[in-house]
């Protein structure tokens, strides 16, 4: 089964209420997980960190620039984030949330999480990597930034660290908020599951849900989403962001194509099994037969319905006599 995750990110703005609305939204959305991000912004960025070109485009608003600034204002405590964990608990959704620094990893080893979920900016962060895999816990890892060389590095700390390839999923992912449709590279899941022989997924920043869809139907076993309450709301991830309709929508079409891609045995189904006899085609009469004349093209045609004998032995009978005299249109038997 695919799994989705409802990326809340820091949509919360600093607020547990509205974190908590975004709960009820992933719930309701029918979302897996709901994701955030558990950070102490003096632990992650120094105070001349600038932010990113699409944080700054995204912000439209005066200011430092700077990166510590925007993350302090979006920053959740410890305890919030205990009581958002119940809270999931509470409403039958899953916690995740992912650490940002290493005294959150510790924190957040505290919490009923059945995964931890790796940013792409912390693919290169060995005591990130080492500190993650000595927890045991199986492994979602984005990959965006990043090459081959740099994730086959990343991977091989996990593993020295004692985490099973089978523990580990990479979602591709470009970290441009939106990413542009030509940058997606949708077809780098299957390199990174021929590659490392890991499950795969995407972690999608593109607007809409189009291609979230379809990375479903390329494989994906794991799709992530960045949503928002409302896009409009001040925020360097908001404009990137499903709103909860959207949301819903999104998982639908995912479960839609989860059972539409079946599991690849060509069969008759269940639901078609009556139409044969209707949409195929039998032996019938061209015209009169008499009894004992001998089958030939010239009396014998195929039409509908399919409910005799197959046009595909046509040749057993030709050259038989009719056991029988047929009328014109009269399905032939034997």
């Amino acid at each position: 089964m695919i799994q989705i995750i409802a990326e809340a990110g820091v949509n919360h703005n600093g607020s547990e209420q509205l974190a908590r609305k975004m709960v009820d939204a992933a719930h309701e959305a029918g979302a897996d997980y709901i994701k955030f991000q558990t950070f102490r912004t003096e632990c992650i960025v120094n105070r001349s960190a600038a932010q990113a070109a699409y944080q700054r485009r995204n912000l439209k608003e005066e200011g430092s620039g700077r990166q510590y600034e925007m993350l302090r204002r979006l920053e959740l405590g410890y305890d919030v984030f205990r009581q958002l964990a119940a809270y999931c608990s509470h409403r039958g959704t899953r916690f995740l949330s992912t650490p940002f620094d290493l005294p959150s990893i510790d924190f957040l080893a505290t919490l009923p999480m059945d995964y931890w979920k790796l940013p792409s900016g912390e693919i290169t962060n060995l005591p990130y990597l080492r500190k993650i895999a000595a927890y045991g816990r199986p492994i979602i890892m984005s990959t965006g930034m990043s090459t081959l060389g740099e994730i086959e590095d990343a991977v091989k700390v996990l593993t020295d660290g004692g985490i099973a390839t089978e523990q580990i999923t990479l979602l591709q992912c470009n970290t441009e908020y939106p990413t542009p449709m030509a940058d997606v590279n949708l077809r780098a899941m299957e390199t990174l599951r021929r590659t490392f022989g890991t499950r795969v997924g995407y972690s999608d920043h593109t607007e809409g849900i189009e291609v979230a869809i379809a990375a479903a139907a390329l494989g994906a076993e794991v799709i992530e989403k960045h949503f928002t309450l409302d896009r409009t709301l001040p925020g360097p991830d908001h404009v990137a962001s499903l709103e909860p309709s959207e949301l819903s929508a999104m998982v639908r079409a995912v479960r839609n194509i989860e059972k539409a891609m079946g599991n690849g045995e060509k069969r008759v189904s269940e639901s078609e099994r009556s139409n044969r006899a209707a949409a195929r085609k039998s032996i019938v009469a061209a015209r009169d037969i008499a009894v004992g004349e001998i089958f030939s093209n010239d009396n014998l045609t195929v039409k509908r319905p399919g409910s005799g004998i197959s046009p595909m032995r046509l040749p057993e009978l030709l050259g038989k006599p009719s056991p029988r005299a047929f009328m014109a249109d009269d399905v032939i038997e034997l």
